[in-house]
């Protein structure tokens, strides 16, 4: 840091002077350097004009005035400056320098020297424990003390580690705190343990149970914690959080009632025990006063050599602990320290203080701090005075709380609400970066949630780095150090917190804490835009709904999965206009609505060309936007030939009163091979720019609602977690709340929303998944079963229906996935009745896989809940599958169990093709959909809707039921279908269940969720993910989670992927006589690993042959070897490809797999039984590098930078041939993870090309049914398949497979069949594309984009039969009506088609008639005559 003094020196006692003598500008300079004021800097922050008093310049000056004595005492004047040279060295998260933590005394004066060794999780403590140090060697007559401190991420070096070790061997005296990281806590015991009896005293404050079990004061122990049923056992166990008082409140509780206790205890051992909870609060304490009386106690009482000296002599009589109040308010500069009551508090605030600093008390926001007190006892309080100083120079006042323990419910009850029970806070920022309720150590997140509703305000959580140096962030590309993003990131989310800005950094040598400047203003303005919500009437808030348009084309305008954006936007428009907004004379209609962004009404008839709200001259977009100057290095001079007229930057959209809505830029570079083929991912361009410009200083919008699923900004480059200013993300949405609603099945990347575009997240429900049904030849085939039931027995009719089965099966191409006889030669007559049976069971089981196959019918509408009909569907998926946690059976099991058969061997049948069992299936199928009906059914209205959920299992119908011996209707639907013996009582918990679903389903928040954002109040938390596996994802309209990445893959995830593993190496085996494949390529996304609990994650460690272990707080963070002789079988190797999203959210399970693969190919073990060894020891000779660095298998993007662009390409057509997609994939996704350099993903291409060169079969993993393999581009984007064959020695095609664990009945199918399965369900079912046609322009998009992926399998597997671009062509193009529908509803959508049968052709993927293309043809030409309007 640096002092600028010297500007005051002359008016130290005049504040009105500085105004004089050196004007605003400078004196604005002069504030920055104190960390306050430096809003005016450059002019370029626009205080929010609600805010803006006359005396607003003012504020800042005075209140400058008010904090310049403090320049003496605190650290104001160090402000972080850029740092231009990176301490990191060798790829860690955290450099060391534990030496800045060695005290060694000058001059022993022939004292006896202690030496203490501590060990702590921040490095708050460390400036204490320097001075108190320092004060005993300068004045304590009987010791000396030699000191040394580590961060506990530090021992993660090998160096330091070594050193660590040195040290410990020769202390005296222990001490560690707050050691809650699995791996480093084992490092310190394995250090701490083998010395312990040789320490004169080993103190351990709260850590996990194994570090304080080494507590050693004389007699006093804690050896059995952890052991028997103690406070901390229970706390592990994740279900039982209704208390939520973490072990450190048990300790604080202890200390109080400790005296009481103590009376109890042996003189001796209650002396010891009493030395423990001195020190205790000593720590506590943390000045270093406390400390040094620390240090003196535990020397003269416990210390051999200090002891000796002291026979004879007087004890020093420490000091009592000073203790601050367990919560109270805190202000730097108030003449009290801390005030223990709120009256008291605002007494001083608002008749003292707010006059001196220039704030108006009446009329000002205030902001609710919630901060550590640990900062505020070790005076590292720096990064909080200058976030308190900053609000209040923007006019603004602050009430900061802290609390003792590691709840801060109780301090928010308490202090922000005034004596009548109103909240006095309009923005609530918690800058511990802790959940509230119970910080690092376990968490009661409901408790927080409701604590935070009944306050319903905004509740941001900031992070200070902890484990990293400023510059160490600086440096990193992946930014936030993974631990604290699970620790500070991922546990406030679940408790509904938003914006995870790092606004503090260390300071290396001193370990204080240093305020960032730009980020401590980002988190001012931000949290004033919030209050700003709140505090403004709705008449006059300026709102701008901004909507999609992937791939940038006007049919694709408003684009987001499952969506109806258009009638969503309807439905938003009106709800605002019913809360006071105002919207002018926006239309009423969703046509309407859509015409009016889509037509320019100044240009031709049906334009390409956009409604333009404004144009922006390149000067205006200069001078507005800071940062234009480093988009230049990509894209050149502005204004650039995207979203440009050549001239000006145009903003798309259309103006309706005070609400914009407007059409986000694209990429830029989706049309562009080279920009594709990047390694890391462009800037935004020029256009992209200047609509976040527009936004925020032209349109000056209070809030942006993004619309749907999803836009670019959360995917512009920048740092993985924790924004830096010049991360574009930050960049662009810079000071503006923003709202966004995601499809509450992708919590992944809602997450990355939230965490790089600061949103608050609002899910909206997919449409409900029904049937896919059958049609055409597949209805026939299912009316000829059902006729050969009947007739199997009889010898004439029988043979002929089998043979009518065989040649329709033909036709519908249903060979291509069961051996049907040969046409031309079978003929039924002439077989046996059970070879007659096996064809007939095999076509059977084949329909019926198809058509009870999920699919996810129309597009959803914001605030319309599903119908009762709809409800069933969901219901029968929910119903199917078993939850043992919760003790409730699946219905298809119980109802299995009526005929005395257990369901999974009638699946097992049911995959074979026995006749007998597909039936029965199929009749339980049916009898479960009847019975959830039948519930339903119990609370429908006669609109088809459910009102109000009745409470079935009442005690009086349950009466009733007794006396008069009547069933429950379901009982009675499932008996009617077939199943007289079912068991009411054992189908009861699974009705319940479902009865509890049904109102989830229909509760609707959607509208509400969305107004509560844009009214400035708290949402609700959520999980995301399907709610079919996890019904908590319902009611929809709530802000969404991801999950607690520490938690999976949980045991039954584990159990799960170790079933599919054997079936995928069954199957493999079965192909390839016997044998096993050495290597298998596997594409992980984040999604699926949240909805699924971390399966697929867990199934490439079952192939390794390798265990996830949970440690004793339940999370899992270490792996284990299964032995070979337990395993069975080789272990395979893997090459493990992670999408740009799983590496943000998975960043420590990546670490997991690195290590357990390591370990694998680290194994001496014959290389026929371990492939991962056979091919990381071929490697590393031809490599030329160590074993360790050869076993790499974790692959993914450069951190920042998302997908391998081959969807882009693709959706795009701007591809030249395959050989660009597959280069594509090798650079953009040749990126790997390295457990031994953590913080950094290193470029790997080549050795990612040589582990891709020995894999056998690709693999991915289909989750739920709303997306499946051609709904997005994401799965073919990631498909390795052709790449494989492209790179392999022999150039033979791997084979590639997918495991369907959508439902029940998991399932291991080749690609193709998945392919095929889809095309059937999707594409080719009228049930789909109706529903999907009945949306209008929309839906013709939704088909096109289904065709569209399906080509891009051809591109990357090459897996689509002939049969699917033929049936296709002859739904869409060949039906002249069909053709016409899809023009008039959306010709652009249309053309696409239309140019993606052709380019299909012309590639080579699908052979077609002469008359088909020529056809294609005559189209393009007349669609684009009709969108030219000629």
């Amino acid at each position: 840091g640096y002092h600028s003094n010297h500007l005051f020196d002359f008016t130290r006692d005049k504040p009105e002077l500085i105004m004089v003598s050196i004007g605003l500008k400078a004196a604005a300079a002069a504030l920055l350097t104190m960390g306050a004021a430096s809003a005016w800097q450059q002019g370029l922050v626009h205080p929010p004009a609600s805010f803006v008093s006359k005396n607003m310049k003012q504020s800042a000056i005075a209140t400058a005035a008010l904090y310049q004595p403090m320049q003496s005492s605190t650290a104001l004047s160090m402000v972080a400056t850029d740092p231009t040279v990176s301490s990191g060295g060798r790829g860690g998260f955290t450099a060391t320098n534990s030496e800045s933590r060695r005290v060694v005394p000058e001059d022993v004066r022939g004292r006896p020297v202690m030496k203490i060794v501590y060990v702590v999780l921040e490095s708050q403590y460390q400036s204490s424990m320097t001075a108190a140090v320092k004060r005993i060697n300068a004045g304590s007559d009987n010791m000396a003390v030699e000191c040394v401190g580590y961060l506990l991420e530090e021992l993660r070096n090998d160096d330091a580690y070594e050193q660590f070790q040195k040290d410990v061997a020769d202390a005296n005296v222990f001490i560690g705190s707050l050691i809650f990281v699995q791996e480093l806590a084992e490092k310190v015991v394995d250090v701490v343990a083998p010395v312990r009896d040789q320490l004169d005293a080993c103190i351990v404050f709260p850590s996990m149970p194994e570090v304080m079990r080494l507590n050693k004061i004389g007699s006093f122990t804690m050896k059995n914690l952890g052991q028997s049923k103690s406070i901390v056992a229970d706390f592990m166990k994740k279900k039982k959080q209704e208390d939520g008082s973490s072990f450190e409140q048990g300790m604080l509780k202890l200390l109080r009632t400790l005296p009481k206790v103590l009376k109890f205890l042996p003189s001796d051992k209650a002396a010891d025990a009493r030395t423990f909870m001195m020190s205790f609060q000593y720590w506590l304490g943390g000045s270093p006063e406390n400390l040094e009386s620390l240090m003196l106690m535990v020397g003269q009482d416990y210390v051999g050599p200090v002891k000796e000296s002291m026979v004879g002599k007087e004890k020093v009589v420490t000091e009592e602990p000073v203790l601050l109040p367990d919560q109270a308010i805190w202000h730097p500069v108030a003449p009290s320290i801390v005030f223990e009551s709120n009256a008291k508090y605002f007494e001083w605030y608002e008749k003292e203080f707010c006059p001196d600093a220039g704030i108006d008390a009446k009329t000002a926001p205030t902001i609710g701090l919630i901060l550590q007190k640990s900062h505020i006892n070790t005076k590292d309080d720096t990064h909080y005075v200058s976030l308190i100083s900053e609000l209040e120079s923007r006019g603004s006042k602050v009430v900061s709380i802290y609390s003792g323990g590691l709840d801060f419910s109780g301090p928010v009850e308490e202090y922000f609400y005034d004596a009548s029970g109103k909240p006095v806070v309009d923005t609530v920022i918690n800058l511990t970066g802790f959940a509230l309720v119970g910080g690092p150590a376990s968490q009661d997140h409901s408790k927080a949630a409701s604590v935070m509703k009944k306050l319903n305000r905004p509740y941001m959580c900031a992070v200070p780095l902890v484990f990293q140096s400023f510059e160490e962030w600086q440096a990193s590309e992946l930014g936030l150090h993974p631990i604290q993003v699970a620790l500070q990131v991922s546990l406030p989310e679940i408790d509904g917190a938003i914006e995870p800005i790092i606004y503090a950094g260390r300071e290396g040598a001193t370990g204080r804490s240093v305020p960032l400047a730009d980020r401590v203003n980002l988190l001012a303005d931000r949290s004033l835009k919030w209050a700003n919500l709140s505090a403004k009437p709705n008449k006059d808030k300026n709102i701008a709904i901004t909507i999609f348009s992937f791939p940038p084309d006007k049919g694709n305008v408003g684009t987001a999965a499952y969506l109806d954006v258009f009638d969503s936007i309807k439905a938003v428009l009106g709800q605002l206009k019913a809360e006071g907004y105002d919207i002018g004379d926006a239309p009423s209609t969703k046509e309407e609505i859509m015409m009016s962004i889509l037509d320019d009404p100044e240009a031709k008839i049906a334009s390409p060309e956009l409604n333009v709200e404004y144009r922006m001259s390149t000067e205006e977009y200069y001078d507005l936007t800071p940062y234009a100057t480093d988009l230049e290095e990509n894209w050149g001079p502005a204004p650039g030939n995207l979203n440009s007229d050549g001239q000006n930057l145009v903003i798309y959209g259309k103006k309706f009163g005070n609400v914009f809505i407007g059409v986000q830029p694209s990429f830029g570079y989706e049309g562009d091979p080279m920009r594709l083929l990047f390694a890391k991912s462009a800037s935004p361009h020029h256009g992209f720019a200047a609509y976040y410009t527009y936004l925020e200083k032209i349109f000056e919008a209070d809030a942006v609602l993004h619309f749907g699923t999803h836009g670019s900004l959360e995917f512009m480059p920048g740092k993985q977690v924790g924004m830096s200013g010049t991360c574009y993300p930050d960049r662009l949405i810079n000071s503006l709340p923003s709202a966004y609603l995601y499809a509450a099945n992708n919590p992944s990347e809602a997450t990355i929303a939230k965490r790089r575009s600061y949103s608050a997240t609002v899910s909206y429900l997919t449409p409900p998944a029904e049937n896919a049904g059958l049609y055409k030849g597949l209805k026939e085939l299912k009316e000829l079963i059902a006729s050969y039931q009947d007739l199997r027995a009889n010898e004439g009719r029988g043979p002929a229906i089998v043979n009518s089965i065989v040649s329709t099966a033909w036709t519908c191409n249903l060979d291509k996935d069961i051996d049907l006889p040969a046409l031309e030669t079978y003929d039924a007559k002439n077989d046996t009745a059970e070879k007659r049976d096996e064809i007939v069971g095999a076509v059977y089981a084949q329909i019926m896989q198809i058509e009870s196959r999920l699919l996810p019918c129309g597009l959803h509408t914001v605030g319309v809940p599903p119908t009762a009909e709809e409800a069933v569907a969901t219901l029968v998926n929910i119903a199917q599958l078993d939850r043992p946690e919760d003790e409730i059976e699946g219905l298809p099991r119980v109802i299995a169990a009526a005929v005395g058969r257990d369901i999974n061997d009638i699946y097992r049948e049911n995959n074979e093709g026995v006749l007998a069992s597909v039936e029965l299936n199929e009749k339980i199928v049916q009898a479960s959909r009847n019975a959830v009906a039948a519930l339903v059914n119990e609370s429908t209205d006669s609109n088809g809707r459910v009102q109000e959920v009745k409470d079935i299992f009442s005690e009086m119908s349950g009466f009733f039921g007794k006396m008069t011996g009547a069933k429950k209707p379901w009982t009675k639907a499932i008996v009617d279908a077939g199943f007289p013996e079912i068991d009411e009582e054992r189908i009861a918990p699974v009705m319940t269940y479902l009865e509890f679903c049904l109102k989830q389903i229909v509760a609707d928040n959607e509208l509400g969720g969305i107004m509560e954002l844009l009214n400035g109040q708290f949402l609700m938390p959520a999980p995301g993910g399907d709610p079919i596996r996890n019904p908590d994802v319902l009611p929809t309209g709530r802000n969404m989670h991801a999950l607690d990445p520490a938690a999976i893959p949980t045991t039954a995830a584990v159990e799960i992927s170790e079933g599919v593993v054997e079936k995928l190496l069954e199957k493999l085996a079965a192909e390839n006589d016997g044998e096993f494949p050495e290597s298998i390529a596997f594409t992980l996304w984040g999604t699926d690993n949240i909805k699924t609990y971390g399966e697929s994650l867990a199934q490439v460690l079952a192939l390794v042959g390798v265990r996830p272990v949970a440690d004793s707080l339940g999370r899992v963070n270490k792996v284990e070897l299964i032995p070979l002789e337990e395993l069975g079988r080789p272990r395979i190797d893997v090459v493990v490809s992670c999408s740009g999203v799983f590496r943000d959210l998975f960043i420590n399970q990546m670490n997991l797999l690195d290590r357990g693969i390591k370990m694998a190919a680290e194994a001496d073990e014959p290389l026929e039984q371990n492939f991962v060894r056979k091919h990381a020891l071929q490697q590393a000779e031809e490599m030329n590098v160590s074993l360790r660095d050869a076993a790499c298998r974790v692959f993914s993007n450069s951190a920042g930078s998302y997908s391998a662009n081959v969807g882009l390409a693709i959706e795009n057509g701007g591809w030249e041939d395959e050989a660009q997609l597959q280069e594509q994939f090798l650079t953009r996704k040749g990126f790997a993870f390295n457990a031994d350099k953590p913080g950094m993903m290193e470029q790997q291409a080549d050795l990612f090309k040589s582990a891709l060169k020995t894999v056998d079969v690709t693999f991915q993993n289909l989750d739920s049914s709303e997306i499946s393999i051609t709904d997005v581009s994401h799965y073919y984007d990631s498909d390795p398949t052709k790449v494989v064959q492209g790179l392999r020695n022999d150039k033979k095609k791997p084979m590639s497979l997918m495991a369907d664990t959508t439902t029940a009945n998991a399932q291991v199918r080749t690609l193709s069949e998945t392919v095929r399965l889809d095309a059937r369900t999707k594409l080719l079912n009228p049930k789909f594309y109706e529903g999907m046609l009945s949306t209008g322009f929309e839906g013709v998009r939704e088909i096109q984009k289904r065709l569209r992926n399906t080509m891009g399998w051809s591109a990357t597997a090459g897996e689509v039969d002939n049969f699917v671009f033929e049936d296709a062509n002859s739904v869409f193009i060949e039906d002249a009506e069909m053709q016409q529908r899809l023009l008039e509803q959306n010709p652009n959508a249309f053309r696409d088609m239309v140019t993606t049968f052709l380019e299909a052709n012309g590639r080579g993927y699908w052979e077609t008639s002469e008359e088909n293309i020529e056809r294609l043809q005559e189209l393009y030409a007349e669609v684009e005559d009709k969108i030219e309007g000629v």
